[in-house]
């Protein structure tokens, strides 16, 4: 009896490890199959940001491309809250099909240092799709404040410490951390004011509720071309730019170490099939190409990057590095 209840036991075994061996082997095959279908429904992009800034411009450029070329609708889903967190973690927790993707900029690095208990881990939870757009910031003052150059604007930093006012998008964002690494380079002390986003910062500064700001380049670009509304003083790109030709680069006026240029990227949850992601590359690379989006970003100030994932990933392990060092000698937390 005993001798029948083992056996018994033994092919009841041998029957589940081949029910795990058939579903392992059939996995693959289950993710070709859904490769090869891919896109059969739309496609989602989560931008946790708020409406109508850089990365949500570029999002909602990407989106209209890959709905004419993906052949489904792609959606922007924008999710902003928890300084990038909360829109984030909504991807990394997604089933990993390609339909739910995340465009972030910079911030999935910078937010490493500021949130000790991230809810995702941005190098293991997310899959690097591509690079996108390529920004930079644009330091300007309001026309009131007495300095027409970088170097007077230090100088009158030096002369009154803690009064001359900056803006930024909010404690930690990269227009913040961008700021403080100019102040650890100039030597200088200004008075932090963050709002909530970009652009009421912009507003503030327009209207003279503050007097400086590091903005980025497609958010500026307007003010500036609608002329008196703002004075520029250099830019955070690698050289001059041609969208403002006039205006010099930090690293020629002897600050090379502000010099900051952003990627913003598509990321998938981790796990995604390999084939998924290669196709939404190639997507996004044959959008790279095309001279008309090429001149859609050109025209808000951008530079359209593409690549392949290894790159992009290589990109935001060094971001991380960067910005971690620009944190913890700022002193910077978020309460």
């Amino acid at each position: 009896m005993t001798s029948v209840i083992r056996g018994s036991a033994r092919a009841q075994s041998m029957k589940a490890a081949l029910v795990l061996i058939a579903a392992v082997a059939a996995a693959p095959i289950d993710a070709m199959a859904q490769a090869a279908r891919y896109p059969a429904r739309p496609i989602r992009i989560v931008v946790p940001l708020a409406p109508a800034g850089t990365t949500d411009i570029v999002a909602r450029l990407v989106a209209q491309r890959f709905s004419e070329g993906l052949g489904q609708p792609v959606i922007v889903d924008n999710r902003p809250g928890g300084g990038t967190t909360i829109g984030s973690a909504l991807v990394a927790r997604a089933a990993p099909d390609g339909y739910t993707l995340l465009l972030a900029s910079v911030s999935l690095a910078t937010t490493v240092p500021l949130y000790p208990k991230l809810p995702y881990d941005p190098i293991k939870d997310f899959a690097p799709v591509a690079a996108v757009g390529q920004s930079f910031y644009v330091l300007a003052v309001h026309p009131s404040v007495p300095v027409n150059s970088v170097q007077e604007l230090i100088a009158l930093a030096k002369a009154k410490p803690k009064q001359v006012s900056y803006a930024s998008a909010g404690a930690g964002t990269i227009t913040h951390l961008t700021v403080e690494q100019f102040l650890a380079n100039a030597k200088i002390d200004m008075l932090h004011v963050p709002f909530k986003g970009g652009a009421p910062a912009l507003v503030a500064l327009v209207g003279a509720q503050v007097q400086a700001i590091f903005n980025p380049i497609a958010e500026i670009l307007p003010q500036v071309r609608a002329g008196g509304k703002v004075r520029t003083l250099a830019v955070t790109a690698p050289q001059r730019v041609p969208e403002l030709p006039e205006v010099p680069a930090l690293a020629e006026l002897g600050l090379p170490g502000c010099t900051v240029t952003t990627w913003s990227g598509i990321y998938a949850p981790a796990g995604t099939p390999s084939a998924i992601i290669e196709r939404l590359n190639a997507e996004m690379n044959r959008m790279a190409q095309s001279a008309e989006v090429q001149e859609r970003f050109r025209s808000v100030g951008l530079g359209v990057v593409g690549g392949t994932p290894a790159a992009l990933g290589e990109y935001l392990s060094s971001e991380i590095a960067r910005w971690t060092k620009v944190v913890k000698d700022a002193g910077i937390r978020i309460d």
